[in-house]
């Protein structure tokens, strides 16, 4: 059987997908649903714990958007390297789905808590 047959026929790595791809979708569609474009002031985009009161700096809503660039680019990159390492060994396939789901659900963690505090 193909390799690309056998890796979505799998159902661990079909299921790590689709949380991957629905966690991916998530994140975009809340970004993108409370960025106001008219907002002059921009939005809370980094906070250093170092600098005392100027802990949060400002950004436009660009900054924002690579948000939505990085879990896109978490979920392509993941995808790829599990496609190529599963021929020779299925576990550490499984891993790094693993390591993209845990990675695209502090994606949307920390862009929910940078949105929350406009």
């Amino acid at each position: 059987m193909d390799t690309s047959k056998k890796y979505l026929h799998d159902r661990l790595v079909l299921l790590l997908l689709s949380i991957n791809a629905f966690i991916a979708l998530i994140t975009s569609v809340l970004i993108l649903l409370r960025l106001d474009t008219s907002r002059s002031d921009g939005y809370f985009v980094q906070y250093r714990e170092n600098l005392g009161l100027n802990a949060y700096q400002l950004g436009g809503y660009a900054s924002l958007l690579a948000f939505i660039a990085f879990a896109i680019f978490v979920l392509v990159f993941h995808t790829v390297i599990s496609h190529r390492v599963f021929p020779q060994r299925r576990d550490v396939a499984v891993v790094v789905l693993g390591f993209g789901t845990l990675l695209l659900a502090l994606t949307l963690i920390v862009s929910n808590a940078l949105l929350v505090l406009r």
